[in-house]
């Protein structure tokens, strides 16, 4: 299978493009740090993502594209983190650590996770709601970096990055089922924390 839209960046890159490199880091960083955060922790993941970037320059020129550019570079991080915790790799731990508004009850949601009722919207482009949108944004950041590691890699691949579920059980290697409660319990203390803004207008 052939990925067009990597095939301009990828010629950039093995041309030596500085750009081209600064365009890479800056498109994929935050994905591999989710992966390495979500096998090594906190403590490694930092090492792990360099690591990874050192493996991904050396490696590019063998790059065939039978996988996207994207699933190449999480595959390296991934792989280069299961090599970091060599045979003590830890269990998956389905932690729940409460989230700074709790969370809410499963009962607001369809069977597809999202709202049954959704929340009130405030989409408007006044200096006042634009300031509430960026108000917003950094009680949302402030929640997903009191998630536990695992609920915060898979909530970001997955919303974030936009990896279907089966990817993500691949890169972390945990089951379809541990990834789907994981991202249930992410997205329920997200939308804790929404709900409390839209009632408060406070984080």
């Amino acid at each position: 299978m052939e990925y067009p839209e990597d095939s301009a960046l990828l010629s950039r890159l093995l041309s030596g493009e500085e750009s081209a490199y600064r365009e890479l880091v800056a498109t994929y960083q935050g994905s591999m740090r989710a992966v390495a955060l979500a096998i090594v922790g906190s403590r490694n993941s930092d090492e792990v993502v360099q690591d990874a970037w050192l493996a991904v320059v050396n490696s590019l020129k063998g790059f065939q594209g039978r996988s996207s550019l994207k699933t190449w570079l999480l595959t390296i991080t991934a792989n280069t983190a299961k090599t970091r915790l060599k045979h003590n790799r830890r269990e998956v731990l389905m932690d729940d650590l409460p989230g700074p508004h709790g969370t809410i009850g499963d009962d607001r949601f369809a069977d597809d996770g999202h709202w049954l009722m959704a929340p009130h919207e405030w989409h408007q482009d006044t200096p006042e709601a634009m300031l509430l949108q960026n108000e917003l944004r950094e009680c949302l950041e402030k929640t997903l970096g009191s998630l536990s590691n695992m609920q915060s890699s898979v909530l970001v691949l997955r919303e974030r990055q936009g990896l279907e579920l089966e990817e993500i059980c691949n890169l972390l290697d945990i089951s379809l089922s541990n990834v789907r409660v994981l991202l249930h319990r992410a997205r329920l203390k997200m939308f804790a924390t929404l709900e409390h803004f839209e009632e408060t207008g406070q984080c």
